[in-house]
């Protein structure tokens, strides 16, 4: 296995150790330090199943990925400042630590989601072409950006007691808005692969979304700084911090990372191809 999937492992086992030895600053930065870990080690078994990893292989995009799993969060924290579905605890009294760890906790979560993917992937899952093709033609995807719009808008239009309930058409209205995109502007998308009859992305990130959300609640609920649900429904019958319906929201979550990050990384290709393609340009023919 590469190196840093060594030191990712090393990290797990100095994190767990020292949140069971109370070391204040360790439980405080317990979830960046935990998942930093998990995202080097999984990349290292990614590498030593097929040969090759993202950290190992493109460096710079894996970069890409971290940096971008910031503003990507941030969309969420700001749905969550008007529908009040969670609240963190624990927190550092110094605003410059608290940020330090919410970026730091922030970058871990793209990564984390395709790492998963990818070591799922080397796996095996999703490696055959399915029995079956998705052909939906533009008016179609037209349909389905109309109504992820309307699935992203409508929870924080209505008075915040009623948004508090539809915070699941978020999880889900992104994927409906931004997939159709990735298809029409040739990034890559659920869309296409459905209509190729191919399943090499959608079900790695189907199962990615649960088993990060599993180990986000478990390790969540030993941390000193953590975030609890407070939403307003199923908050019985949990399993860590949790309800157990609750669940059932990473595996769309997954797939709303893909379609989120694939528009950034689209969107990105296309800007730096109309200013390369500007540059070409004689001086007086660019207006």
């Amino acid at each position: 296995m590469p190196v840093w999937g060594w030191v990712g492992l090393g990290i797990i086992l100095f994190a767990e150790l020292f949140l069971f030895l109370q070391v204040k600053w360790v439980a405080v930065y317990f979830t960046p330090l935990v998942w930093t870990g998990y995202v080097l080690l999984t990349d290292g078994l990614v590498g030593t199943l097929r040969g090759h990893s993202r950290l190992g292989q493109a460096p710079r995009e894996f970069l890409w990925l971290a940096f971008s799993s910031v503003p990507l969060w941030l969309i969420f924290e700001a749905y969550n400042l008007r529908l009040h579905n969670w609240a963190y605890v624990g927190l550092p009294d110094s605003q410059a630590l608290r940020t330090l760890g919410y970026a730091w906790s922030f970058a871990t979560i793209w990564p984390a989601i395709y790492e998963t993917a990818d070591l799922l992937q080397a796996l095996g899952l999703g490696s055959r072409v399915a029995g079956w093709r998705l052909v939906l033609r533009p008016p179609g995807h037209a349909s389905l950006v109309a109504l992820g719009l309307v699935m992203v808008t409508v929870p924080v239009l209505v008075p915040p007691r009623a948004g508090g309930y539809l915070f699941g058409a978020i999880w889900l209205g992104f994927i409906l808005l931004l997939d159709p995109i990735n298809y029409r502007w040739g990034g890559r998308s659920l869309l296409r692969d459905l209509e190729q009859g191919q399943t090499f992305a959608l079900y790695p990130f189907l199962l990615s979304g649960p088993v990060c959300g599993i180990l986000w609640e478990f390790w969540n609920n030993w941390a000193s700084a953590k975030w609890l649900y407070v939403f307003p429904i199923w908050q019985q019958g949990k399993i860590f911090e949790m309800p157990l319906p609750g669940y059932l929201g990473f595996p769309p979550f997954a797939l709303e990372c893909f379609a989120m990050f694939e528009f950034l990384t689209t969107l990105r290709m296309r800007l730096l191809g109309l200013r390369k393609s500007a540059e070409m340009q004689p001086a007086g023919s660019r207006f």
